[in-house]
């Protein structure tokens, strides 16, 4: 039905159509002629300016009217997370280029918003369209998406005036961004200390703790508040894999001299997982030299490791001695108080104070206790599930998306008890060793209860793949520390022991068939 006559005064549009009404017995008669008319505000017809290829609208309006209809009939929540953070490029044609707070956004958008936005076009635009998401340069350095994934290297890491090539640093690892509680309380102070006075107290600092709870962090932390207040400071920032793998290739190109000039002149040395030293002596006879000649010349040295240095297995007692002559600290795994600050905190970075209800907050931090690798990655795959499913997140759509978190932390439904799980497993190896299973939680020594708990941590491990703060938790609370000594030792009992050998494969059988 084309229509005939329009006329459109101010904000309101009249359309005049024929209408012919063929089951009438006098057709000729039935004609008649309907006024139709709509307020601009309640429109769902394009407007005048939309009807006529003359008026053209620029790329930020033709944005702005696809928004305004997607935001009718998407769900709140999943217009504010994907779609309000984007921004109109360029128009070109019938095409569109939008930008994306990051490439996971632009990403996810392309594949889940693409098409149905384009089906709105010929509704609030009068013609198809074809839309194209991207990551904006200017927009990478906004952290609105900046949980969703770890940013480009370009935006992700910055590199410190003074830095020997390539040595980068993350721009969020700062004091400011650094959630402090009882469990990190002691390592945050010395790294504040250490920054107000590099290489004169706490040298070198040590830190040690799991995966996950910040450990590179607050080592980063330091570094970006020394180069604040001097910013020709020469930062090193390297993992002891690439330090034994430029070493080897400085040995093969026969460039050693130069490969000792860049650590052993730097002003600042950050080394990460020093647990890894213990491979290669050779690698172990450079740093200890390394060490030495920073140490002497009162430059600071930074280490992290995932256990204390007397601890590190292989590693040459010359270097545990010098790691200990500083400030050895630990991070432990985070309290409920503490979970639930950094969960703000990361709402608050990124922008998402509105989108995640405080009760959702503390859902995750109750349920969620490994580490802080592991909130934040639950917060993302809530965030992803509820766009997914286009539902606004609540502690019952939480629930529903870290669904196999919370069996693994013992939040099982009555359907679930005979399942796969620590619960399942201590009472197995209770059973096998003929003690009950308050034994292996409890902070009993004794060789009754030590290795029957060291086996029950060994096949935790081993089936459940559970990280080693999560099988702590399990047994009363220990240290990440022990876990590693009893699946060291449980490792050792199994190579040189065929009675315990037979004991533990009668286990792993009796696992498996639960697990089938």
């Amino acid at each position: 039905m084309k229509p005939t006559n329009h006329t459109h005064t101010g904000q309101r549009h009249t359309f005049r159509a024929p209408l012919r009404n063929s089951s009438c017995r006098h057709s000729r008669y039935c004609r008649v002629f309907i006024g139709l008319t709509f307020p601009h505000a309640e429109s769902s017809f394009a407007s005048p300016s939309e009807l006529f290829p003359s008026m053209t609208l620029t790329a930020t309006e033709t944005w702005s009217r696809l928004l305004d209809r997607a935001r009718l009939e998407l769900p709140e929540q999943t217009y504010r997370t994907w779609l309000e953070p984007t921004e109109a490029l360029e128009l070109e044609g019938d095409t569109i280029v939008v930008a994306a707070p990051d490439r996971f956004a632009a990403d996810w958008n392309e594949s889940k918003h693409s098409q149905y936005l384009a089906s709105l076009a010929p509704l609030a635009l009068g013609h198809p369209i074809t839309i194209v998401f991207r990551v904006d340069e200017e927009r990478k350095t906004r952290p609105q998406m900046d949980l969703f994934v770890a940013p480009p290297p370009d935006q992700a890491r910055q590199t410190a005036p003074g830095d020997a090539p390539g040595v980068q640093l993350s721009a969020r690892y700062t004091f400011h961004n650094f959630v402090i509680g009882k469990s990190n309380e002691l390592a945050a102070a010395a790294a504040q200390a250490v920054a107000a006075a590099p290489g004169k107290v706490y040298n070198p600092l040590f830190i040690y703790g799991d995966t996950g709870l910040g450990k590179t962090h607050l080592m980063q932390a330091v570094a970006h508040e020394i180069m604040q207040r001097a910013p020709s400071t020469r930062v090193c920032f390297v993992g002891t894999e690439q330090f034994t793998n430029e070493l080897v290739t400085a040995i093969q190109k026969r460039s050693t001299p130069e490969f000792r000039r860049r650590y052993r002149e730097t002003d600042l040395l950050l080394l990460d997982d020093v647990h890894f030293l213990k491979r290669t002596e050779a690698t172990q006879e450079e740093f200890f030299h390394t060490f030495n000649a920073l140490y002497e010349a009162g430059r600071q040295i930074i280490l992290t490791s995932d256990r204390p240095p007397s601890e590190i297995p292989g590693l040459e007692a010359r270097l545990v001695s010098r790691f200990q002559w500083g400030m050895v600290a630990d991070i432990e795994q985070p309290d409920l108080e503490h979970r639930i600050a950094i969960l703000q905190n990361k709402a608050r970075l990124d922008h998402l104070e509105l989108t995640i209800p405080e009760d959702v907050i503390r859902f995750i931090a109750e349920h969620v206790r490994s580490s802080v690798r592991e909130l934040e990655g639950s917060l993302i795959r809530l965030l992803a599930y509820a766009s997914l499913k286009h539902r606004d997140v609540s502690v019952s759509l939480a629930r529903e998306a870290l669904r196999d978190k919370l069996r693994l932390n013992g939040d099982n439904t009555a359907d679930e008890k005979h399942a796969l799980s620590v619960q399942s497993i201590q009472h197995l190896v209770a059973r096998e060793f003929s003690i009950n299973v308050e034994g292996l939680r409890s902070k009993s020594r004794t060789k009754q209860l030590t290795v029957p708990r060291q086996v029950a941590m060994f096949l935790i491990r081993e089936f459940l793949g559970l990280q080693l703060v999560e099988i702590g938790n399990a047994f009363g609370g220990r240290d990440h520390s022990t876990v590693i000594h009893s699946l060291e030792r449980v490792q050792s009992l199994l190579a040189g022991d065929a009675p315990f050998n037979a004991r533990v494969e009668s286990l792993r059988k009796s696992i498996s068939d639960l697990h089938t």
